[in-house]
């Protein structure tokens, strides 16, 4: 077996935060002795998801076996996802903004025994609809929950309560023409063809404004676990918020 050194491009804080909180968890359940201490559970962990280097490529790098690296990577994932931002801290946040994007982003996955609500027509491919919040620069405030890939944006916003909660926090939205029909806060480009005139203006100016909003979905999918996801779908919503907790570690 051949190995070889690799580059993670995230800063030494993310695995200072992770190794720490990974730390205090193993003095929490009274782990004695593992096979990795903590920073080296961490940076395997951070490789994981940040580069999506398998676990058979993680376990011949690290010295352990591949359900170590599993455990080792589940472990850090509930550890992270249990100190993830809510709904109410992105709004906390959007409050701070003149206006936030809204979009949605297809994560693609493998095919699973119960397909059919996985399978996105638009995009033709299995995943799970997100539903990400970003800000007027496109940094990612937020992502939501996994729901199944056939899930259409507006009712996924509407399940995720987040048209409620931007219209209650009055946050100016920006978002495509699959929230047509939101109403509230939430701001949609007119429909239709052939537009002149004023609504044509606005859509251009609307659009220019959306495509910042890529950024977002470019951060997110910067953590390569996500290029597709090989575990059960229902544990996604989980390495999502596990993502963005890193995201957002103070650097």
């Amino acid at each position: 077996m051949l190995s070889y050194p690799s580059a993670i491009d995230l800063s030494s804080s993310t695995l200072r935060f992770l190794a720490t909180r990974l730390r205090r968890h193993r003095v929490v359940i009274g782990s004695r002795w593992r096979k990795l201490p903590p920073q080296r559970q961490a940076l395997l962990v951070l490789a994981h998801l940040r580069n999506g280097d398998t676990y058979a490529s993680l376990a011949a790098g690290f010295g352990v076996g591949v359900a170590t690296v599993y455990r080792y990577v589940t472990e850090a994932v509930e550890v992270l996802a249990a100190i993830g931002p809510e709904l109410s801290d992105a709004v906390r946040t959007a409050k701070r903004k003149a206006f936030v994007i809204l979009d949605g982003t297809l994560i693609a996955i493998d095919r699973v025994h119960h397909q059919r609500p996985y399978y996105s027509g638009k995009h033709k491919r299995h995943g799970v609809n997100v539903q990400l919040l970003a800000d007027p620069a496109g940094r990612l405030i937020w992502a939501s929950p996994a729901l199944p890939g056939s899930t259409h944006d507006l009712t996924a916003a509407r399940r995720h309560s987040l048209i409620t909660a931007l219209t209650s926090a009055a946050i100016a939205t920006f978002a495509d023409k699959g929230y047509l029909g939101a109403g509230g806060a939430v701001g949609t480009p007119y429909r239709g063809r052939g537009l002149v005139g004023y609504r044509r203006r606005f859509n251009h100016h609307h659009a220019r404004i959306r495509g910042v909003g890529e950024r977002a979905v470019a951060t997110l999918k910067a953590w390569r676990v996500l290029a597709k996801v090989r575990c059960s779908p229902h544990r996604i919503s989980r390495l999502l918020a596990a993502i963005l907790t890193l995201h957002h570690t103070p650097t």
